[in-house]
């Protein structure tokens, strides 16, 4: 094998024509586009690092949230507990307040029905009282000679009369 300077020279020669040609006309270009190309990819991972950062802390704010919401919830349960036990309370204690009120009425009302049947009962004694007496009179003074008799047995035993 045998080998010709002639043709490596021209091959060094054409490639470096070709390099010089390449470096002026499409190295700046194909450099330019390929360092945009980094320069878009490098943006978009700063960006999915920012929206990963972002979504992190996103989440953390719902996390908090949604345990902010649980103890508010919970918190309104206790109130409304609390509250429904001091309704219950209070109309427990309002019923029997008006037990108590409607019972001492009653009791106010036994007492005025009872004075009344007492002053009625009165009334009707004594009304029966005085037509009795007065039958008994009217009796006594129709039998006069009942009367008479009694006067002269009086007498009698007192010594005065035959």
């Amino acid at each position: 094998m045998t080998v010709l300077w002639e043709n490596i020279v021209i091959t060094i020669l054409a490639f470096g024509i070709l390099y010089f040609l390449l470096h002026k006309y499409a190295f700046n270009k194909l450099f330019a586009i390929m360092e945009k190309r980094r320069e878009l990819v490098m943006s978009q991972m700063n960006e999915a690092t920012q929206t990963r950062e972002q979504a992190i802390t996103y989440v953390e704010q719902q996390k908090q949230a949604l345990e902010q919401a649980r103890q508010d919830a919970h918190e309104i349960i206790e109130r409304s507990k609390q509250t429904g036990n001091k309704q219950a309370e209070q109309i427990l204690e309002l019923a029997n307040e008006e037990a108590n009120r409607i019972k001492s009425e009653a009791v106010r009302d036994i007492e005025s029905e009872k004075n009344k049947a007492v002053a009625a009962l009165r009334e009707e004694l004594g009304s029966v009282s005085v037509k009795i007496a007065s039958k008994l009179l009217e009796r006594e003074v129709k039998n006069d000679n009942v009367q008479e008799e009694l006067v002269d047995q009086y007498l009698k035993e007192v010594g005065g009369r035959p």
